[in-house]
């Protein structure tokens, strides 16, 4: 059992929780970089969020 299977399995059940994180944890990014890095870091919100099984959460934006 892999590492991501293991934060898989704890956040059964709390995919909006964990998502609000990835978002704020991007946002706290974006602000320390002056949003220099604001591509990137989005990117890497939508790969965890596609690997911790959050995709069908509504962000606003459509799908890619």
């Amino acid at each position: 059992m892999g590492m991501m299977d293991k934060l898989k399995g704890l956040l059964k059940g709390h995919e909006e929780q964990a998502g609000k994180g990835i978002d704020k944890g991007g946002d706290y990014i974006d602000q320390r970089t002056q949003g220099k890095y604001s591509g990137q870091v989005d990117t890497a919100q939508d790969k965890l969020r596609g690997q911790l099984g959050d995709q069908g959460r509504d962000t606003g934006e459509p799908p890619r």
